[in-house]
């Protein structure tokens, strides 16, 4: 049995899609930064970028500017795909399909928290620190905590929804074709309706 592709709303991919490119560009270069400049706990042989800490801050910079609108969608409007107030009774359903879709909401409220402490933590840190070999302070260690919780907050973010929705709600996500309804040019509309 093939499961039908859902619909999702075009504003959302939109947000979620710069959200997604901006999380995992942090990731990348963050490991990056670590990589050229700690490895305490295992390094990969990446070349050298010199300028590997000027681009995480530039990407961590545009990340930390597109939160609030993403964070501000996903309260507002996506609150359905966060989690409820009647979550916790429907954890006590374990197996059922209500919650499969309840540990899916656990996890993406868990990755929008995983990433405003990634971002909280990364405005505490000196670009001067790493390359000065100042490996010890502890904004350094929580950022670095940060980005094992917002990685493992991805990687379950991509597992739940495929054990929910499967390929079709993982390519839904990416589909540019949008219906007349949920027409760009009525986001404005339904923003101010708080509708998707």
């Amino acid at each position: 049995m093939t499961r039908r592709s859902p619909y999702q709303p075009s504003l959302l991919r939109l947000l979620h899609g710069i959200y997604s490119i901006l999380v995992l560009l942090s990731l990348v270069t963050g490991f990056w930064v670590y990589n050229t400049f700690d490895g305490r706990f295992g390094r990969l042989s990446l070349p050298r970028i010199n300028p590997i800490i000027d681009i995480h801050g530039t990407i961590a910079l545009c990340f930390l500017l597109f939160t609030p609108l993403f964070v501000a969608y996903s309260i507002a409007i996506g609150y359905r795909r966060l989690l409820q107030l009647n979550s916790l009774n429907r954890l006590a359903n374990v197996g059922s399909p209500i919650w499969w879709h309840t540990l899916q909401r656990l996890v993406n409220t868990g990755m929008i928290f995983a990433s405003l402490f990634a971002l909280g933590t990364g405005k505490l840190m000196q670009e001067s620190w790493l390359p000065s070999g100042e490996l010890e302070h502890t904004a350094y260690l929580l950022h670095l905590g940060a980005w094992a919780v917002l990685s493992l907050s991805l990687g379950l973010h991509l597992l739940m929804s495929a054990k929910v929705g499967g390929l079709p709600l993982l390519l839904s996500m990416v589909n540019l074709n949008y219906r007349a309804e949920d027409s760009p040019k009525l986001w404005l509309q339904k923003i101010r309706s708080r509708q998707e």
